[in-house]
């Protein structure tokens, strides 16, 4: 089951530039395109006619043109014509309310009467110029919910990710996580330290001493229905750690936007907003190649445990404390699951 009455990001406005975008998402087959005015709208993904699907047609006037025998249909899902054919009596598709904002395509699964854009999570770093932002999308076959449990407990940094952020001093730090209402926030940090290879990169790109001992910080932030906002970065040590001033620090907001596809994959939509240099186009592309690599390196370990857990569906997990903040995030994700089954 997911969550269906919320919002998820559905795609990146540039993945509808020239054709409509076939995509699942909680288990519905949609259908993404520009309407009238450059307007993005959202229906399912089946043809009223024969039921191929509407992703392989283009849009024409505004119109979204199965590909099959070129029905036309329109943004409330409504079949509009056809050549030589009269269509006005045929029942409307579903669509879905969608929203295009802080860059991204956001859609609500569920009951589109429901739909308040104003519930969409705001985002200050998207429309503040003292920030700057580069991300990617990856498809990913596993559980959303291991891709929130390996966000919600950086441990693994140490080991998967050894050769760029990893470091012995994340295992060494306490964690402590807290719940306020449905936003469930783990922490921890690390005091005068070796900054790891990427920090070390971040700290030079803005013009920092890179080899001098450093305070560290990871605030992982979850909010349903699967959005992860974690607040990482370094400082030069004694200047205050996560409260230094600017001028001695690096800090970005690590941001993963979690979207089912279904039981058993995902889209990913990752990046990072950075709080330093701003206009460094360069930096940011620096930037976005690495934390692909390090996400990268995540895919490979989630599907692989994805597959030993349908393996042995039998076998039950151990929990420690790490575990914490995924366990809360899990809870707040059932709690909701029924309170929609209800």
């Amino acid at each position: 089951m997911f969550l269906k009455n919320a919002w998820y990001v559905a795609a990146m406005p540039d993945e509808l530039a020239d054709k409509p975008l076939g995509r699942t998402i909680c288990g519905e087959k949609m259908v993404f395109y520009r309407g009238a005015g450059g307007k993005v709208a959202a229906v399912e993904d089946f043809c009223p006619h024969r039921g191929a699907p509407l992703s392989l047609g283009y849009v024409e006037d505004g119109k979204l043109v199965c590909g099959y025998h070129g029905l036309a249909m329109g943004c409330e899902g409504k079949a509009l014509e056809m050549p030589g054919q009269r269509v006005n009596g045929f029942p409307a598709i579903k669509s879905y309310a969608v929203e295009e904002r802080y860059g991204f395509i956001w859609v609500w699964p569920g009951d589109k009467a429901k739909a308040d854009p104003a519930t969409i999570h705001h985002l200050e770093w998207a429309v503040n110029p003292e920030w700057a932002y580069g991300g990617g999308l990856y498809h990913i076959n596993c559980d959303y919910r291991l891709m929130i449990d390996n966000l919600m407990d950086l441990t693994h940094e140490t080991y998967v990710h050894a050769g760029s952020i990893g470091q012995k001093e994340i295992d060494e730090a306490p964690v402590s996580t807290r719940l306020e209402g449905d936003h469930v926030i783990t922490s921890r940090f690390m005091e005068n330290i070796k900054a790891p290879p990427f920090w070390q990169m971040a700290l030079r790109m803005n013009d920092l001493a890179p080899d001098v001992a450093v305070d560290r910080w990871q605030i992982c932030h979850f909010h349903p229905p699967s959005h992860v906002l974690i607040e990482v970065g370094v400082a030069h040590a004694g200047h205050g750690g996560y409260q230094a001033p600017e001028a001695v620090k690096a800090s970005s907001i690590v941001v993963d936007f979690i979207t089912p596809e279904t039981e058993t994959s995902h889209w990913y939509f990752w990046g990072m907003a950075r709080h330093f240099k701003p206009g460094d186009a360069e930096l940011t592309a620096k930037i976005r190649e690495g934390q692909g690599k390090i996400f990268n390196e995540d895919r490979e370990m989630l599907e692989q445990q994805q597959q030993n857990l349908l393996r042995w569906p039998e076998r039950a997990l151990l929990k420690l404390n790490i575990d914490a903040g995924g366990v809360q995030s899990r809870r707040i994700i059932e709690r909701l699951l029924a309170a929609q089954a209800a």
